[in-house]
């Protein structure tokens, strides 16, 4: 009999096929005693070098540029002195291998965990490392995804980058998670790869591998045991839908003809198709990872001018470095801080090396003015109007005319009408927006009903930076994972949200969602989560469709 399990569906689309888990994680022996620490200090590390080698070598063939980046800064932490240093020093203590990196790690993974924020994000990727130096440490092969020779649904407690950096989307149909939330990894991944995804769904783990499972990635319905037949009946409903978003193309408008932007997400040129129309957040970030030293001011200009060439002549809205304590990059010497989810991240980091952020805005407008490109750019982590003043006055006084701020910090949404008489835009990253209005960590699953951005009050705020837009006639966009899903996209529209950007290959159903409604509709609908108590409620409200009046 089929069994139904629920999770939050996180990335759109219909699925069916076996279920095969991802391989666990390998198990400590008893401690072995040590005759010679300094050789077992060595084989330690030997093996955290091996598995950065392994993580390094997977980022360098992975087609995700988002995954390659998150499996970059798994390499970093695995070549981390500080923790070789903790693994010798518990090999020196008197524990083996095996049990001195699962001992060091743990305590990084408690780290990061009471750290918040982007830090606790990580402590998926830490326990990667863990198990994948662990089972060399124990002569085993490294944790990854089975290959059981057909297509199949891919489940997992959680799924690290390097479980995902290589998937292949004809061979992995869809992916079901216990763990994980609507910012986690697995649902970016998800959304790059255009696979359909459910989190949260802790009923998977109890599904033998091999079972014939059917996903439904809008519902977050996953149903175990079906038969042969409703599998070759969801997968011919999946191929007409993609068929019919295929199909789509053209600039985003509604029903009635109201123009809505839709931009992609992209960390490099490899991430542009045609099928958008230009860039709506341009990540800056992966020029700077493994770095002891910023990318010198030639390097930049080369990095963006890339980007630019391939845009042609659609715009392209850049972010300025996004890291500090948070996404620790050595040259910033940020030092230890007690909370760096609230500490020096985003434009704050300008505070201490401000010659970082001024090299940055001049390659920018060096390679904006080699290619003739249309070159907007933006700072992450504003707060006040005094910020946005002093970003704008720095960004205009090298020749970048078109200067604007992400919206993540509730303070700025409140002010969203004082921060526009300084800037041009505004760009709303619903993730952190999230994570600091509900005070809710964006990694702790038990919170995801928080984080989930159909969460009304997140609504609420979006739509005062939306009016703040309309009154000061400057486009008001959002970049963050929401813009992704078709439904809220259409609230989002509603709420008078100009732009959308999301990953590429989401923009076709979005497309086609607004192409499915009128301007009026969306409005009425956008009421409608607004009125709602709570976030499933917002959804329902919206699922049952536009009424009159």
């Amino acid at each position: 009999m089929a069994e139904l399990h629920t999770g939050l569906g996180v990335s759109t689309g219909l699925a069916a096929g076996p279920v095969h888990r991802v391989a666990e994680a390998p198990r400590l022996s008893a401690p072995v005693p040590v005759d010679d620490p300094a050789a077992e200090a060595d084989r330690a590390v030997a093996a955290l070098v091996a598995v950065a080698t392994e993580l390094g070598r997977r980022a360098g063939t992975a087609t995700d540029p988002t995954a390659a980046e998150i499996l970059r800064a798994q390499v970093m932490m695995a070549e981390d002195p500080v923790l070789h240093d903790a693994v010798r020093a518990r090999v020196g203590e008197g524990a083996d291998a095996a049990h001195a990196i699962d001992a060091a790690l743990a305590e990084h993974r408690a780290a990061f965990a009471a750290a918040g924020g982007y830090l606790a994000e990580r402590v998926a990727d830490l326990d990667d490392l863990r198990d994948r130096a662990v089972a060399v440490c124990l002569g085993e092969p490294m944790p990854g995804v089975p290959d059981p020779g057909v297509p199949f649904i891919l489940s997992a407690r959680d799924l690290a980058p390097a479980d995902t950096a290589g998937l292949d989307p004809t061979r992995v149909l869809a992916l079901v998670t216990a763990a994980g939330g609507p910012t986690s990894h697995t649902t970016i991944v998800a959304r790059a790869l255009g696979l359909p995804a459910v989190v949260r769904c802790p009923g998977i783990l109890d599904v033998p591998d091999g079972t014939l499972v059917t996903v439904d990635g809008t519902t977050g319905d996953v149903t175990a045991g079906v038969d042969d037949d409703t599998v070759a009946e969801t997968r011919q409903r999946e191929q007409h839908r993609r068929a019919e978003l295929a199909a789509t193309s053209g600039p985003g408008r509604t029903a009635d003809g109201h123009p809505v932007t839709l931009l992609a997400n992209v960390g490099s040129a490899a991430d542009l198709v045609d099928d958008v129309e230009g860039v709506g957040l341009f990540r800056t970030e992966l020029l700077y990872l493994d770095r002891a030293e910023p990318p010198g001011h030639d390097e930049q200009v080369t990095a963006y001018a890339k980007v630019f060439t391939a845009a042609g002549d659609r715009k392209v809205v850049l972010r300025t470095l996004d890291a500090g304590a948070d996404k620790p990059l050595p040259f910033l010497h940020a030092g230890e801080e007690p909370n760096p989810a609230l500490g020096v991240r985003g434009l704050r980091t300008a505070r201490r090396r401000p010659e970082v952020l001024r090299t940055q805005l001049d390659a920018i407008a060096q390679a904006a003015g080699a290619t003739g490109a249309e070159v907007w750019v933006m700072a992450p982590m504003v707060t006040t109007s005094a910020e946005a003043a002093e970003f704008a006055e720095l960004a205009r006084a090298v020749g970048l005319p078109t200067v604007g701020m992400m919206v993540e910090v509730p303070a700025a949404a409140l002010r969203a009408e004082a921060l526009l008489r300084h800037v041009d835009f505004l760009s709303i990253g619903t993730n952190d927006l999230s994570q600091y209005a509900f005070a809710a960590d964006r990694l702790c699953g038990d919170l995801a009903d928080l984080l989930d951005p159909w969460q009304p009050v997140l609504l609420e705020l979006i739509a005062g930076c939306a009016q703040a837009g309309a009154a000061a006639g400057k486009p008001v966009g959002v970049c963050g994972e929401a813009a992704a899903d078709p439904a809220l996209a259409v609230v989002l529209t509603g709420l008078g949200v100009s732009s959308l950007s999301m990953s590429a290959r989401s923009v076709p159903a979005v497309r086609a969602a607004l192409a499915a409604h009128t301007l009026e509709d969306c409005q009425r609908l956008a009421r409608a989560a607004l009125a709602a108590p709570d976030a499933a409620a917002a959804r329902a409200a919206v699922s049952a469709g536009p009424a009159a009046g």
